[in-house]
């Protein structure tokens, strides 16, 4: 157990500090590296990008920047679910999917509201396993969910889970920028020494998350429902 506003990725730092503040944990590295290894032999292409993004959640010092700044754990979340997620989902040369679309996107909705309840996510900052329970249960119901969308034949199930799921997005990107007052335990006295104050850089995570967190499922749901509308207009036709 670590203290409040300590987590997996350290205790809070300032900005001197944060170009050292790399995450060399060899247990992380070997389980990226595992992964990597596994996943290589399907898509060397797309699990190379994966790799490359979680490294850069996990070790760079984004990492540690994410627990001063909640607006950092908001990147942090959307290279997670919006960018490693479709690449692993595209690295698996799996082609049925884990679960059908809607329901993949249920779950990870829920997911995502869950831990952003605050007590879940102070939870989560104070205790190195609910971390990892946070973490991954946030990519694999990702990865389940892109892995649904772009492996099924039902393109218009497809678009509904994915273009939902930007809303949802948006919806709880908006509630955390126009709340009244900061939500987080663990950023309220961390964000200071980045010129911004606990509201402030909430207001900032809520926008990453409403705007270019929800571009990517934007561009997929309208892609998935191309099909759907070129199919109807030749049928009308």
């Amino acid at each position: 157990m670590t203290a409040l506003g300590d987590s997996y990725c350290g205790p809070a730092i300032g900005p001197a500090d944060l170009p050292a503040a790399w995450n060399l944990d060899p247990v992380l590295l070997i389980g990226l590296l595992s992964g990597l290894l596994l996943l290589w032999r399907h898509d060397p292409l797309w699990s190379s990008i994966a790799f490359a993004l979680l490294l850069a959640a996990f070790v760079s010092p984004l990492c540690s920047l994410s627990v001063s700044l909640f607006s950092a754990r908001s990147v942090h979340h959307v290279i997670l679910i919006a960018l490693a997620a479709p690449c692993l989902a595209l690295g698996l040369r799996v082609s049925r999917p884990f679960l059908p679309a809607l329901p993949a996107s249920l779950l990870h909705l829920l997911v995502l509201w869950g831990w952003h309840i605050p007590s879940a996510y102070s939870a989560a900052l104070s205790n190195d396993l609910i971390y990892w329970v946070m973490e991954l249960s946030l990519l694999g119901s990702a990865v389940a969910l892109w892995h649904a969308a772009l492996r099924t034949e039902a393109r218009l199930d497809a678009a509904i889970a994915l273009l939902g799921t930007m809303m949802q997005m948006g919806l709880l990107g908006a509630l955390l920028t126009f709340a009244g007052r900061p939500l987080y335990e663990p950023h309220l006295f961390t964000t200071l020494p980045y010129g911004l104050s606990p509201l402030s850089d909430q207001q900032l995570a809520g926008l990453i998350m409403w705007v270019p967190g929800s571009l990517p499922y934007l561009a997929a749901g309208v892609l998935c429902l191309l099909p759907v509308i070129r199919g109807e207009t030749a049928r009308s036709a």
